[in-house]
């Protein structure tokens, strides 16, 4: 380790894992440099070298990230992903991050410890969102016979009434849907987590924290739940990933 402590750069942290002591990796990170792990108690950061005190999040540094934290995913058991861009000063920095943080690393990291997380998205693929919601919905039917009639030259404000009951009976829709889905994935993993429609096709998209051993499960939980919709829903279901979405971490560097 110590060709890492006379380097004069900075030390870009990719995840905190647990680690009783101090190990160089196989795979590359940023710029190719060599991943390593710098130890304290009983957690140690994953780290490389970097010879900025920024990273842009260009396309190849977050491929750089994604293969650094796939590769953890092979072999740690439990892994916290950190966010892009975090550079400490030096091995120093690095411990003291530890150090401040040790506690609540080691309780998040037993936390999803022998899990992964899998994502699923929900989306309409239908040629237009709002004649659908108009024909599966009698009451915004009514409200755009009304307003958008053949006689009638709506106002401002007709549109704008028209266009929240629109989304007030999409989001129900997404609100008794996703219940559904959830009631049925639940049982297939620790915990689910909702996350923000992209557009407004999407229907839900849920991150779910899955035993590693249990992947083919809830893929088959996922085909039951799939039975719920007819063929205007499409299925992304992807994974296994780092569980970004399950660290709750108020990092104190």
């Amino acid at each position: 380790m110590a060709a890492h402590a006379a380097a004069k750069s900075g030390r870009y942290l990719y995840a905190i894992v647990t680690a009783p002591g101090e190990q160089t990796y196989d795979f590359a990170g940023i710029d190719g440099a060599s991943v390593y792990s710098i130890a304290n108690g009983q957690v140690a950061a994953v780290v490389s070298d970097v010879l900025n005190d920024k990273i842009r999040p260009e396309r190849r540094h977050l491929a750089a990230q994604q293969a650094v934290l796939k590769g953890l995913l092979s072999q740690a058991d439990a892994m916290l992903p950190m966010a892009f861009g975090i550079i400490a000063d030096g091995p120093k920095a690095i411990q003291k991050i530890l150090s401040r943080n040790h506690k609540a690393f080691l309780q998040q990291l037993q936390r999803v410890a022998g899990m992964v997380e899998m994502g699923l998205r929900v989306s309409l693929d239908v040629p237009n969102i709002f004649e659908y919601v108009v024909n599966t919905h009698p009451e915004l039917r009514a409200a755009r016979d009304r307003f958008v009639g053949p006689y009638r030259n709506p106002s401002q404000e007709d549109k704008i009434e028209l266009g929240r009951l629109f989304d007030h009976l999409l989001n129900e829709d997404r609100e008794a849907f996703t219940g559904k889905v959830e009631e049925i994935l639940s049982g297939y993993c620790r915990e689910i987590k909702r996350n923000k429609c992209r557009n407004e096709t999407q229907v839900m998209s849920l991150a779910c924290l899955v035993p590693r051993s249990a992947q083919d499960r809830f893929e088959a939980g996922v085909f039951e739940a799939a039975k719920l919709f007819d063929n205007n829903y499409t299925f992304d279901y992807n994974g296994p990933w780092a569980p970004h979405n399950f660290v709750e971490l108020n990092l104190e560097l």
